[in-house]
């Protein structure tokens, strides 16, 4: 126990002293994970919520100050009807389990309007009820990169900007008061960002591990935290 009280110092002061703010997962694998275990991709799902759920409170834990993951992609309405249900059951069951966390803001990006009434009010209810609290969770919910962009233009145009400038569209993204993300996970053996974060990863750092997201673990956290601090980061300078 005291040595895992020690790794556990180490990572939060590795976290304070590298400048870590802002991690995202594509929490991917799920699907995989239990077909490999033959059971069905809905479990594969649970499994990672539950999983979410661990990795979430671990890194605020450590001082992480704003985490987001990629839940669902507008390109995931084209699997099948069954797995689209389940993950509609398991995102409004999993609202009544967030209402419990206690230091966390939570803020649903996306396009909400493809999602049924009934649940979209509850997401309203949860962002209500959380606002401004220390630690912000942005969970990616029917979003895609792109439409995003397209989403923030077609807003500051509506306000009757007739040009704009990048500051604009930051403050019009979903992800508005966010610091652009410092370092984007992704596991499940996949080696691309999928239409995630398109604006804001211009300068992230990237992480890839060959695990399924439901065994991605603390002590993988701790690795990311680690990688990080030996980045350096330029942003186009030397």
């Amino acid at each position: 126990m005291l040595f895992k009280k020690k790794i556990n110092a180490d990572v939060r002061e590795l976290v304070k002293t590298s400048g870590l703010a802002h991690v995202a997962f594509i929490m991917d694998g799920n699907g995989r994970w239990a077909s490999s275990r033959g059971l069905p991709r809905e479990a594969g799902h649970r499994a990672g919520a539950k999983n979410f759920k661990t990795v979430m409170r671990y890194c605020r834990d450590i001082g992480i100050r704003y985490v987001t993951v990629y839940a669902f992609s507008t390109e995931n309405w084209k699997r099948p009807e069954s797995e689209v249900r389940a993950l509609m059951r398991l995102l409004d069951s999993e609202i009544d389990v967030a209402k419990e966390e206690n230091d966390v803001e939570y803020l649903f990006i996306g396009d909400k309007t493809a999602i049924e009434s009934a649940i979209r009010a509850r997401m309203d209810e949860l962002e209500n009820m959380t606002a401004a609290r220390p630690f912000r969770l942005n969970i990616a919910f029917n979003y895609g990169g792109r439409a995003e962009i397209v989403h923030a233009v077609n807003s500051l145009v509506s306000e009757g900007a007739v040009s704009v400038t990048e500051d604009d569209i930051s403050r019009a993204l979903y992800t508005d008061g966010c610091p652009d993300p410092d370092i984007i996970v992704r596991t499940g053996a996949e080696f691309r960002l999928s239409n995630f974060l398109m604006w804001q990863s211009a300068y992230s750092e990237l992480f890839f591990s060959d695990k399924m997201w439901p065994d991605f673990s603390k002590r993988d956290v701790d690795r990311v935290v680690e990688e990080f601090s030996r980045r350096k980061r330029r942003f186009g300078g030397l």
